[in-house]
């Protein structure tokens, strides 16, 4: 089996372990995965497996901050999803060597590993598929769940996304924040149960009678969103765009007006 080794990577990131999982696939001629940043444990293996690939699973700056060092200081090939190369320069500060789309392969050592397309959490979200399961970033996480705001978050892509994971039935999950997930199928369960709840809570509250985007988040929150209004502001505008979408409500992106369909 290819091996996979985790080093989290301390990181200015609202994720509750305020780090980013960086990933080597690979025993030699390896592929590093989301290197946020340098570290100590992330360079030994980098130089010990000597790294000719690196990647991210998408562009948000707590995934991208070594990309430019390591790609330097290794020779190594960097990698971006197609039609993504201007937003993976501005993030990075390299302009790729090579592109992928679904169902590529980058090689690592006398194997590689397969390109799926995630999109939800952002637009450029990708994942990779080995024999050690898949390397998710953002699309899953063991316990809590995973941002999907407006304007860059698409909740029906990012439920798409699940449902394939799910379908593919992983032996494990290698996400970009937190521990690893020995139950894929349970998580992407729960992930989708939970949005899916998210979801009732808001049609709840427009049917009630909350008629704009502030309304609708104090309604369908029943916790304290002290610092973290903004995520949950963002999550609540997904749903609408997405409810709106399917023609279950109307929602003004303009005014933020909501009403019953």
């Amino acid at each position: 089996m290819t091996p996979i080794a985790r080093a989290p990577v301390p990181e200015t990131t609202r994720a509750p372990e305020g780090s980013t999982n960086a990933y080597v696939v690979g025993s030699d001629r390896a592929l590093l995965v989301d290197p946020a940043g340098r570290t100590d444990e992330l360079n030994e293996l980098v130089f010990e497996r000597r790294v000719e690939h690196v990647t991210v699973t998408h562009t948000h700056p707590d995934h991208t901050g070594a990309v430019r060092t390591y790609a330097e200081e290794t020779g190594a090939t960097v990698w971006c999803r197609r039609g993504r190369e201007a937003r993976f320069a501005d993030a990075t500060g390299v302009d790729p060597d090579r592109t992928f789309a679904e169902g590529d392969e980058i090689p690592v050592g006398d194997d590689g590993v397969t390109v799926l397309d995630t999109p939800g959490h952002a637009p450029d979200h990708v994942a990779f598929e080995g024999d050690f399961g898949v390397c998710c970033g953002d699309l899953a996480v063991a316990e809590g769940s995973v941002v999907v705001g407006a304007p860059e978050g698409s909740l029906r892509a990012y439920l798409v996304a699940l449902r394939r994971l799910h379908a593919r039935d992983p032996p494990a999950l290698y996400p970009g924040h937190g521990p690893v997930i020995d139950d894929p199928r349970a998580t992407c369960k729960r992930l989708i149960r939970h949005r899916l709840d998210r979801e009732r809570s808001v049609l709840d509250a427009v049917g009630r009678g909350a008629a704009d985007v502030d309304a609708v988040v104090d309604a369908a929150y029943e916790k304290d969103l002290t610092g973290v209004r903004d995520l949950a502001r963002a999550t609540v505008i997904a749903h609408l765009e997405k409810l709106a979408s399917e023609g279950r409500l109307r929602y003004d992106a303009d005014s933020q007006r909501v009403e019953p369909a």
